[in-house]
């Protein structure tokens, strides 16, 4: 007779126990174990009997010459740069980002778009009544848009309401911790819930062909709420960044099945909705000055894209005895320290009685190891205040021995600072000469480039 199994699901982390207990022994959350539905247990050689219960499937081989699925391009450039060229048929989506981030006004646009050019588009709301997205449509001027709309949570009737016609090409669901399936107890938002509907929905969007789009909550850390294994089960998850009180925000590609990661789409809201930055660098650069001491621009790349932004740095002396401050806004704090090491000990400067603070201007997070030197270009400038020049550009990386080591897609960095009108580099050794229409100044250890920024030779 088959053995009926309790089983207890964690929903902090979604780790699963044979019994209760009070703390969970992966994530160390106390009181997150909730027994979900049992589930029967065969004996193991019934579970692999071989002669019933299965169905021979295909197999094929890599060149066998079929159709590949196509692409839904939605008329908004950033989004389909993030995407690799639009939503794939039968594919699945995951967007998150933090509330009032546009998330939902990016979606509603990218549907509108679509089903002015012809394609059937469902948006399903379960945090909002269908008259409420309508006004927001109106709002940024896609209110004649043939979208079609419904609010509601539970997973069946969507899924029944949608197998009784044509399935739709995409199918936007805002947002999956709302839904609910009836398969599994527990309420909405749990780790079982979350993992079921997204389970439930993905089956249907593969076995019809829809483009399927989930918007996901995020958790006070910045990731996305529910079980890990949501992000595993999508074949793109997209992070929408950027702070409430600057009008840039960035969509950002964490997986992508189709298409090549940490690829963006940089965005601007106004008041008419999300609208596409061309130029993302003129966001990041300030009005610079000849005088301005402190201050770099470094040309990050973020995938394929290179993007413009100013690092500055201020350096403020203390009395003997006061123990010096370090903040940082936009960068990695303890890579910081290693550059204010690798000063010190290689470059004889003394950080060690000043407060150092620095900043990515725009709110612009960089996480390029490229940026060490113009990290260093700016801390020097800030302490000896002499301003880098205008006209130049940083990007290298700097090793605990103090060596200037080269990175990755030079040419296309040094193209883009030529764009926006930067005439000089200043770069690792191993490129030299002119290139991309600027004047490269080449160093082979941060020694040399501090001389050379203090004019000692």
């Amino acid at each position: 007779m088959a053995k009926v199994q309790k089983r207890y699901v964690c929903q902090a982390c979604g780790s699963v126990a044979s019994r209760w207990q009070g703390q969970c022994v992966d994530c160390s959350e106390w009181n997150t174990l909730v027994e979900e539905a049992p589930k029967v247990v065969t004996p193991f050689a019934a579970k692999h009997n071989l002669q019933g219960g299965g169905r021979a499937f295909q197999l094929v081989g890599l060149d066998t010459d079929i159709a590949l699925p196509e692409r839904m391009t939605t008329g908004i450039a950033e989004l389909d740069r993030a995407l690799g060229g639009g939503f794939v048929e039968a594919s699945a989506t995951l967007i998150g980002g933090d509330p009032g981030i546009g998330k939902s006004t990016l979606l509603l646009q990218a549907a509108a778009k679509l089903a002015m050019a012809g394609r059937s588009v469902a948006y399903v709301s379960g945090e909002e009544a269908a008259d409420q997205v309508r006004l927001r449509a109106r709002r940024l001027g896609l209110g004649q848009a043939p979208v079609q709309l419904a609010a509601a949570t539970s997973v069946r009737d969507i899924l029944t309401t949608l197998s009784s016609g044509p399935p739709p090409a995409l199918l936007v669901i805002d947002s999956i911790q709302t839904m609910h399936s009836d398969l599994i107890e527990g309420a909405p938002g749990t780790v079982s819930q979350v993992r079921a509907s997204s389970q439930e929905l993905i089956r249907f969007a593969k076995d019809r062909g829809t483009a399927l789009v989930l918007v996901g909550h995020v958790t006070k850390d910045g990731s996305i709420a529910g079980p890990r294994v949501l992000e595993h089960m999508v074949d793109t998850v997209l992070a929408f960044e950027g702070e409430r009180s600057h009008q840039y925000r960035i969509l950002r590609a964490i997986k992508n099945r189709f298409g090549g990661t940490d690829e963006i789409g940089v965005f601007s809201m106004q008041t008419e909705g999300l609208s596409e930055v061309a130029n993302p660098s003129s966001l990041f650069l300030t009005n610079r000055d000849e005088g301005v001491t402190g201050a770099t621009v470094f040309p990050a790349l973020e995938g394929t894209r290179p993007v413009l932004v100013e690092i500055q740095a201020l350096t403020v002396r203390l009395a003997s005895g006061a123990t010096p401050r370090r903040a940082v806004v936009g960068w990695d704090s303890g890579r910081l320290a290693m550059i204010l090491a690798v000063l010190e000990a290689r470059c004889g400067l003394s950080f060690s009685s000043a407060e150092v603070y620095l900043n990515i201007a725009g709110g612009y997070r960089v996480q390029d190891p490229a940026a060490d030197l113009a990290v260093a270009a700016a801390l020097v400038s800030a302490l000896s205040e002499r301003p880098v020049a205008a006209d130049a550009v940083a990007f290298g990386e700097i090793a605990l021995s103090g060596e200037i080591r080269s990175v990755a897609h030079g040419p296309l960095r040094l193209k883009e600072a030529g764009k926006l009108g930067f005439e000089r580099a200043l770069v690792p050794a191993a490129m030299t000469g002119e290139k991309g229409g600027l004047t490269l100044s080449g160093f082979k250890t941060l020694a040399g480039f501090v001389d050379h920024m203090l004019g000692r030779g």
